[in-house]
């Protein structure tokens, strides 16, 4: 897998580093309120569907084609999306999320230049195990193990997964923007994102702002600052989320800072 998409994927979802840390600072502040599992289901089936059905446009060319994931067709992206599922699957049932990072990175190699039916089947088969694992009487409350050995509680799995699938959504480059996200679910993300570079050494403090008068703080652990990042939600978004440069974001206080990779 190409380092850049590799970034990428990691600001959405795949933390490898400072996150006992990072699970904590979310546990305090619970990432904008009290976390109802079963909506978050309701919102992944949701926004899966959306996006199948947005594929289900293209055809086996375009499947081929370069998405917005630096050196991933959109084949690599489907056939991504489709075994995080099966991941999660995993995660759920107290196995490893992955056999290997080779295996993972193997997997999706394998499977990206199928035909668009197959990459569409795959899709929607594996969301349906992940529902059905998810809805298996379960403790909520558990401790889950993911990638790299960072843990998490089993009722915050379904908000990752929705992560995943919006924002590879977008990745894929066929018309579903940042703008197109649901609300509820950027104003999440943000949290979820500023909660992750909070206190990191390699960035100021720093003050997120959208034209609402909404604001998140991140930052605090580099020299400078307070810089005050303005926005739309969506321009927040992409910047933190590595989707935007941040060109077209108002910094005050100094430079725009540069998030680093994980």
């Amino acid at each position: 897998m190409p380092d850049a998409a590799s970034d990428l994927i990691a600001r959405a979802f795949d933390f490898a580093d400072r996150f006992t840390s990072f699970t904590r600072r979310c546990d305090a502040a619970r990432v904008g309120g009290m976390i109802d599992h079963a909506d978050d289901l309701a919102s992944v089936h949701a926004a899966t569907e959306r996006l199948l059905h947005a594929v289900g446009a293209l055809d086996n060319a375009a499947v081929t084609q370069s998405s917005r994931l630096p050196g991933w067709t959109r084949g690599h992206v489907l056939t991504h999306l489709a075994r995080n599922a099966d991941a999660l699957v995993n995660v759920f049932e107290g196995r490893p999320m992955y056999a290997s990072a080779e295996a993972r990175d193997a997997d999706i190699e394998a499977g990206a230049a199928r035909p668009l039916d197959e990459q569409i089947a795959d899709v929607r088969e594996s969301a349906e195990r992940f529902r059905a694992a998810a809805a298996v009487p379960a403790d909520w409350s558990r401790t889950v193990e993911l990638r790299n050995g960072v843990t998490d509680r089993a009722e915050r799995v379904p908000f990752r997964r929705w992560i995943e699938v919006e924002l590879h959504h977008v990745d894929l480059g066929i018309g579903y923007e940042l703008e197109d996200l649901p609300a509820g679910f950027t104003d999440r993300e943000i949290a979820f994102l500023a909660a992750r570079f909070s206190g990191h050494p390699e960035v100021p403090a720093t003050t997120l702002s959208a034209a609402d008068g909404r604001t998140w703080t991140t930052g605090g652990g580099a020299d400078g600052g307070p810089v005050r990042v303005e926005g739309t939600p969506a321009g927040l978004l992409g910047w933190l989320a590595g989707r935007r440069d941040g060109g077209a974001l108002t910094v005050k206080g100094g430079d725009l800072p540069k998030l680093p990779p994980l």
